[in-house]
């Protein structure tokens, strides 16, 4: 096994586990290193609308890397990597570099969750989809998608089509957005992520779509790979489906980060 990128800690709220749980789970399971990447604290909502269920408070970072620290000592030499995972919203570029450059990341996973600042992927506003036409939802999203590209804020662009998560899909062919958004991507040199979070929930399918994967190959994306674990046993979860499609498709290694420098590692 490769690596786990995406991986949350109980900080964010809606996670449970130590991190001394996940690193053993990892080792265990094989892989050959992992990143922990908690939730950003919400920079882009009011204080008094941030939810501590889903992200850490800004005040929680330092302790949030200081954590980080003490796992990468106490298991060292297994490489554990300092990630974070950054929501972008555009317009909101200076709030959230105002933040992330006071850590030294090895990595920043960018990720959507919010359109309009409708929480899409939060089962507990999935009405909202009702009031959409399901083609202007993923030409938005995917809009927003190439912008968090072109913003050059992230090395990895987390489950790249989230907006699946429910089984919501247009019956209009989507595959001329994945075109436009992946020649945006390719040329911003971000990562694609790989991750099987979306084969626990109703879409059922990884994250991204054969699809838009093999668009990804055609333009030469570099692809990272992560389980999105918010328990330690998910930790690798699904990695031999997740493995098997990106060889599907022509890929043989996957990206991996150090201070924000790119290698890559077979797999």
């Amino acid at each position: 096994m490769p690596v786990d990128y995406h991986i949350h800690t109980r900080m964010c709220g809606h996670a449970v586990g130590e991190m001394e749980e996940y690193v053993e789970a990892a080792i265990k399971k094989g892989l050959r290193e992992i990143g922990f990447a908690d939730h950003i604290p919400m920079y882009f909502f009011p204080l008094e609308k941030r939810d501590p269920s889903i992200a850490m408070r800004e005040e929680e970072l330092s302790y949030y890397m200081e954590r980080v620290r003490e796992i990468q000592k106490k298991y060292y030499p297994y490489p554990i990597k300092f990630g974070i995972e950054a929501d972008y919203t555009p317009g909101m570029e200076g709030e959230l570099v105002a933040i992330l450059e006071k850590y030294d990341f090895d990595y920043v996973l960018g990720s959507i969750h919010y359109l309009e600042g409708w929480g899409f992927d939060n089962s507990r506003y999935k009405d909202g989809y009702d009031r959409w036409d399901l083609y202007e939802l993923y030409e938005l999203y995917f809009t927003t998608l190439g912008r968090a590209a072109k913003s050059g804020l992230f090395d990895i662009l987390a489950h790249p089509d989230l907006i699946k998560k429910f089984g919501f899909k247009p019956a209009k062919d989507i595959i001329p957005l994945y075109e436009k958004t992946v020649k945006i991507i390719a040329g911003s040199g971000v990562c694609v992520e790989i991750n099987t979070a979306g084969l626990r929930v109703p879409a059922g399918e990884i994250y991204p779509s054969p699809g838009f994967l093999e668009i990804c190959r055609g333009y030469g994306v570099p692809v990272s790979l992560g389980s999105d674990a918010h328990k330690p046993d998910q930790v690798g979860c699904n990695f031999t489906e997740a493995i098997n499609l990106l060889k599907a498709v022509g890929y043989r290694e996957v990206a991996t980060f150090t201070g924000k420098k790119k290698k890559f590692l077979g797999i």
